[in-house]
């Protein structure tokens, strides 16, 4: 029995374990067939497959991912944005959407350093606190402990080591262009998006410091105020200086020029970089968070600040000098510009001639190039230039090109002259050479032709043909405008020379007396035709219950707008021959839409 009694607890306990080998096999069998889930202890032999550390750069199928994840915004969504407000300048767009973008993300790269340089000092501190030697942290007299092997100084001079990360340098941005074109509107419509403080200065009332009128670091006092008196956010903002061209030197040397050349100096170090003393004063009734239907906590949702920026109530301010909110005298703010985008903007009229002088320089001789009087001498400096593909005109404006541009060989090549611009142009114009070499961005706006501006009529979100229909709409009236009284309008407005300004002024003349009979009158309808745009007749008022004449006229003028422009082009007018008839199902869809019926 002695014998024997191993062996048969050898054969139990071998017994137990192939049954709880095979219970474990049921187990797993049962799990996966019934439910297709996987639990903890599925895995609990198996090896780790990787591993992560916080200070690391990420490997695997990720290394390879931007550090902040995807963009929220870019380029292309910010021009697609602009497109909704801006017609035409589809080269300034994409130029100014890109500048800002890369603006955008040089503010997110540098608060990311900043936060791993935080970390990396506090991961410092930790290890200096658990390394240090007990004695000589609990007396302070003690001497240091001596090494046994004393560091030896290499023979000669020790490399300078200079552990400055890479510097992103911003990109600073001119507008050129005629007035009405939208540089000032492109500005306004990305700071919006952006969430951004954003201020605007004139350049008309600078004057070199010391003398009557406003300094130039004005435009970073108001940036300020924009910011709500948060230095931080309103270090990380956009300055759009408007009327740039305004400080240009003059010509004729009558003593010192404040206004021109010394504002441009005093624009130098605030433009490149440098740290302002700003003495401001909040004002005394602060509007309250709360009254201007904001959140509590002062969140936008801005993409740089992460929800910290607030346009309406101040942020704390600590260490930046910020004023306490019983203070009534003015506080002193330290604001670096490093990162601040300056954005100029101006008409710069007359140097389109220049620069027309410069790329076709005329001189005596065979083979010299000459201004033709066609198209390099055009009447309108403002307008685009036409020119024939292959011509020598087209080649010399394709050699200065700083840009490609496709162009057909059947069709006429429209040229901007101030795309042609160069820094030696704006010297010649006044600019002082250390100005524009702080400004490396230069992109120019072509003016509005007749077709741009029937768009800017129509097009963008807050054209003058919604304003206005939403302005009668108010007063009960529904207002309507043919395509031949927009047409009439665009043409008025473009012999004023004002861009698109010049279409309200228009639009006004046109309403004006329409604005004065419909409120509080029997007036329920007003359609206003060509021949109203042409000031032939008065605009047509129909009374309630007449919506059906009303439609029906307005068809009819969409007709025959469209029967002419037909003609205009040599195509026949109707579908089939038949003037005025339908032809086709999309013919009498188009006509039911036309007259509000479908």
């Amino acid at each position: 029995m002695a014998t024997t009694f191993p062996s048969a607890q050898k054969a139990r306990a071998s017994y137990i374990g192939l049954s709880i080998i095979a219970r474990s096999f049921a187990t797993c069998a049962t799990r996966s067939s019934s439910s297709g889930q996987f639990f903890r202890s599925d895995f609990s032999n198996q090896p780790f497959t990787g591993s992560y550390e916080a200070g690391q750069p990420t490997t695997g199928p990720l290394g390879e991912a931007p550090i902040l994840g995807a963009p929220r915004l870019t380029p292309k969504v910010l021009k697609q944005h602009l497109d909704q407000f801006v017609v035409g300048q589809e080269r300034a767009k994409k130029v100014l959407s890109v500048a800002v973008y890369n603006h955008y993300q040089r503010i997110q790269e540098l608060q990311r350093r900043e936060e791993e340089e935080e970390q990396r000092l506090q991961q410092r501190l930790r290890r200096d606190k658990s390394e240090a030697h007990p004695l000589e942290d609990e007396f302070p007299g003690h001497q240091e402990s001596v090494p046994i092997i004393p560091h030896q100084q290499a023979l000669g001079a020790a490399p300078i080591f200079d552990p400055s990360p890479l510097t992103l340098e911003k990109a600073n941005i001119l507008l050129l262009g005629p007035s009405g074109v939208g540089k000032t509107l492109m500005a306004k419509t990305l700071a919006r998006v952006l969430t951004v403080p954003f201020s605007m200065s004139d350049c008309t009332p600078f004057t070199q410091a010391g003398y009557i009128g406003e300094d130039a670091q004005v435009c970073v006092e108001r940036l300020l105020a924009a910011a709500n008196y948060d230095v931080v956010a309103a270090e990380q903002g956009i300055i759009c200086l408007d009327e740039v061209d305004k400080i240009a030197a003059a010509k004729t040397a009558h003593g010192k020029d404040v206004g021109g050349e010394g504002v441009q100096q005093a624009l130098l170090k605030v433009i490149e970089g440098t740290t302002l003393h700003i003495q401001a004063k909040q004002e005394r009734a602060a509007p309250s968070r709360s009254a201007t239907g904001l959140d509590p906590s002062g969140s936008t949702g801005s993409p740089i600040y992460g929800g910290k920026y607030s346009s309406s109530g101040p942020t704390s301010a600590s260490g930046s000098g910020g004023p306490s909110s019983g203070s009534s005298k003015g506080e002193t703010y330290s604001i670096r510009t490093d990162n601040i985008l300056f954005i100029f903007t101006g008409a710069f009229i007359g140097l389109n001639k220049m620069i027309l002088n410069r790329v076709s320089k005329g001189s005596i001789g065979f083979g010299s190039p000459i201004r033709s009087s066609s198209s390099l001498s055009s009447d309108n400096p403002d307008m685009t230039l036409s020119v024939k593909p292959g011509s020598e005109e087209s080649k010399i404006f394709e050699k200065h090109l700083p840009f490609f541009t496709p162009s057909s060989p059947d069709q006429l090549s429209h040229y901007n002259p101030l795309d042609l611009v160069e820094p030696s142009d704006l010297q010649t114009y006044g600019m002082i050479p250390e100005l524009v070499g702080r400004i490396p961005i230069t992109t120019a706006l072509s003016a509005l032709d007749e077709e741009a501006l029937v768009r800017v009529l129509t097009e963008p979100r807050n054209s003058l043909v919604r304003q206005y229909e939403h302005m009668f709409q108010l007063s009960g009236v529904e207002l309507r405008f043919t395509s031949g009284s927009l047409r009439e309008i665009a043409k008025s407005s473009l012999g004023m020379g004002t861009g698109a300004r010049g279409l309200r002024t228009c639009v006004e003349r046109l309403l004006g007396e329409a604005m004065f009979e419909a409120p509080g009158s029997s007036i329920k309808h007003i359609l206003i035709t060509e021949a109203v745009a042409q000031r032939k007749q008065a605009p047509i008022y129909l009374a309630r219950g007449q919506q059906h004449r009303f439609h029906a006229m307005f068809a009819a003028e969409e007709e025959e707008w469209e029967a002419r422009m037909r003609q205009s082009r040599g195509e026949e007018v109707g579908g089939d021959g038949r003037d005025g008839e339908m032809g086709s199902f999309e013919e009498y869809r188009e006509k039911s839409k036309a007259a509000g019926v479908m």
